[in-house]
């Protein structure tokens, strides 16, 4: 069990608790619920692919994500327009929900982290083959005063980059 699992089990495991004249807010709350779960378990399996460097993998997942993200999007639309409502005949539930969006949203920092860490490292390799390229491709003379010189515009050959893999 990563720790992504074990952080997620507490939220699977408390499901708000409402009186049954609150059956529209039970099920409002439950709606956001599974969609954050859902979308939760697709991220954390999106972190564990691009942190073992499966990126091709982990892009397979792009139209599930979105997909999900519309869902959880749209619970949450709904949530806020009855959020007055909530506060009032619920507010037990509100609280619990707000619980559970926190550590939602500590898990999606989670996967930002990792994704702006692959960025920044894929970014960094393209700019080195970038300057060994370019080594490559200037002259190797001095000026006049004993200096190296700098290359112009033209001894300059630009890299190609497929953004797709």
């Amino acid at each position: 069990m990563n720790q992504f699992t074990a952080s997620r089990q507490p939220m699977q495991a408390q499901r708000p608790n409402t009186a049954p004249g609150n059956a529209e807010a039970r099920k409002l709350a439950e709606d956001l619920m599974d969609a954050m779960n859902a979308l939760l378990g697709l991220i954390e399996r999106e972190t564990e692919l691009v942190r073992a460097g499966n990126v091709r993998e982990a892009m397979t997942l792009e139209s599930r994500k979105q997909e999900l993200s519309r869902n959880y999007v749209g619970a949450v639309s709904r949530l806020k327009a009855s959020q007055a409502q909530l506060a009032k005949s619920a507010p037990e539930l509100l609280s619990t929900l707000h619980r559970h969006h926190d550590a939602f949203r500590a898990m999606l920092q989670v996967n930002l982290t990792v994704l702006a860490t692959a960025h920044a490292v894929s970014e960094s390799v393209v700019r080195g083959v970038n300057a060994e390229i370019q080594k490559r491709n200037v002259p190797n003379t001095y000026t006049a005063a004993g200096r190296r010189a700098t290359p112009g515009p033209r001894h300059i050959t630009p890299l190609t980059v497929s953004r797709s893999l």
